[in-house]
């Protein structure tokens, strides 16, 4: 029975194991006896199923999707199913992988895009079948290495950061009611992005509006807290009243809380400074999206010096005139008057 089993093709809640098991690194001769099979059958499975993506940080790695490898299971037993809606329409594919691979719009934006473009092609498909398609090969350029994110989880890793000792402030569970809510425009969410591992240098300084998702990013000449106070400093110069609160992590860079909420001018309050739980990104849930969309123009390891103020904010502007689903897939935020920023 057991050499029976051997010789047949996974089921589709086997290679949904598979997935999850090689995810945590788990090797082959291991997952071969956790589900009864021969390692040939596993290393078979995992040719079948594997595919290139990129992480946040805009690394390519390569992985096994138990999806992929079932549609290539049905598409190979049924060996002819249903003609595929793209056909011939090279107008249809070539203003995909355009829009994908040259402006780096996500599959769902692009389909967006000809919708508000005013655009008519042949085909007409969901976003759905459009990942299906990308995941099953079927353009000539694009893969799953030019999708930001995929439904892939990667298992989770313990964080390696030195511990900073928060100053006396509020935390995020101090933070009101409308501000969770999303209630009313004014209260952000903040971050840096770090060009090079070690060795200091330029940093970004990443603001995320929650209601609009409206963003500022800014270049500091060093990651400290007299840079993030001098860049709201000037902010909160030319913008009053725009920065109602503020959430931010437990980075070095935040640990003046007096300075953030401290008005330069009036010496009085600017703002309400929270920080979120220790290791806790997801509290800056806005916030840490916009970081990841930043590494697809700024990889992981580049400098930050590399880039100008100006590509910085071409950079802001390609952000905020992105369509976006939660805005209702309009082109452009719905607050974006300037091309720097719009005042509330």
């Amino acid at each position: 029975m057991a050499g029976k089993k051997g010789m047949e093709h996974l089921s589709p809640k086997e290679r949904n194991k598979l997935e999850a098991l090689y995810s945590h690194k788990i090797s082959v001769s291991e997952i071969a006896c956790y589900l009864g099979r021969h390692r040939s059958t596993i290393y078979k499975e995992l040719k079948r199923g594997r595919y290139t993506r990129r992480t946040s940080e805009w690394e390519e790695v390569t992985a096994y999707s138990a999806d992929i490898a079932q549609e290539d299971y049905c598409r190979k037993v049924t060996a002819k199913g249903a003609p595929l809606k793209i056909g011939r329409d090279f107008a249809f594919v070539n203003y995909i992988e355009r829009k994908i691979i040259q402006e780096r719009y996500s599959p769902e934006a692009a389909l967006a895009a000809i919708r508000l473009e005013g655009l008519t092609f042949a085909t007409s498909i969901c976003a759905k079948t459009l990942y299906n398609y990308i995941d099953s090969g079927l353009f000539l350029r694009l893969g799953n290495k030019h999708l930001l994110y995929k439904s892939r989880k990667k298992p989770k890793q313990k964080p390696e950061r030195r511990r900073v000792k928060r100053p006396l402030c509020s935390s995020i569970d101090d933070r009101p009611k409308d501000v969770n809510a999303r209630d009313s425009f004014g209260h952000w969410e903040m971050d840096t992005v770090v060009g090079k591992a070690k060795g200091g240098g330029p940093v970004l300084l990443v603001l995320t509006e929650r209601l609009t998702r409206y963003e500022i990013i800014r270049k500091l000449r060093e990651k400290t807290t007299a840079e993030v106070v001098r860049c709201l400093n000037q902010l909160g110069a030319r913008f009053r009243k725009v920065f109602r609160s503020i959430t931010v992590d437990n980075g070095s860079e935040f640990m003046n809380a007096a300075g953030m909420e401290r008005s330069c001018r009036r010496m009085s309050s600017r703002t309400n400074v929270y920080y979120c739980h220790p290791y806790s990104s997801w509290e800056r849930g806005s916030n840490e999206n916009t970081n990841g969309i930043i590494r697809r123009f700024i990889p992981k390891g580049t400098p930050i010096e590399q880039y100008s103020r100006q590509q910085i904010s071409q950079i802001q502007q390609w952000i905020n005139r992105y369509p976006r689903r939660v805005l209702g897939i309009a082109i452009g935020n719905p607050l974006m008057l300037s091309p720097d920023f719009p005042p509330p």
